[in-house]
């Protein structure tokens, strides 16, 4: 057990979702809102990020079977303290059998989901400075659907960096 590797709490991130539009019968694309998300570091972690999601998409195509869907995140997003651009990416797997799957596929009832039937790699890009640190690091996630009447749908991720 001792070689295997560790995760250490880093962000939560959380994206804002507008109305989804399909590109073909298996994928469609979600923009993100330009307002209201965010990825923020946990306050134990030594590289502080609190960044404001500027623009961004979600590509997510589903398995001939229905069962599962993969995601293609491309995002970018502003940090508050230094003014920096990131690129933030995520690609992932959700298990549509479930709580999730009823959310993407629009169903009436569908509610708040847990963590755990969405998984993601994320991935940073800057253009240097004191956050260039974070493309050198392997990211992984999980996520769920946050619901509220009357709101717009969020996606809100828990990130972990990965170290040995």
């Amino acid at each position: 057990m001792a070689n295997f590797p560790k995760l250490i709490p880093a962000f939560t991130i959380q994206v804002v979702i507008q109305t989804p539009t399909p590109v073909s019968p298996s994928l469609v694309f979600v923009p993100l809102a330009s307002t209201g998300g965010s990825i923020v570091s946990e306050p134990s972690y030594p590289i502080q990020l609190r960044a404001a999601i500027e623009h961004g998409g979600d590509f997510i195509r589903v398995s001939a079977d229905g069962t599962q869907a993969r995601l293609d995140v491309q995002s970018l997003a502003r940090d508050a303290v230094t003014g920096a651009l990131v690129r933030f990416t995520y690609r992932g797997k959700v298990d549509t059998t479930g709580a999730m799957g009823r959310v993407l596929r629009g169903e009436e009832g569908a509610g708040t989901t847990g963590f755990g039937d969405a998984v993601s790699v994320v991935e940073f890009e800057t253009g240097g400075g004191e956050l260039a640190v974070l493309e050198n690091k392997v990211y992984v996630g999980t996520g769920r659907f946050i619901i509220e009447a009357g709101k717009p749908t969020i996606v809100e991720y828990l990130v972990s960096e990965v170290v040995a």
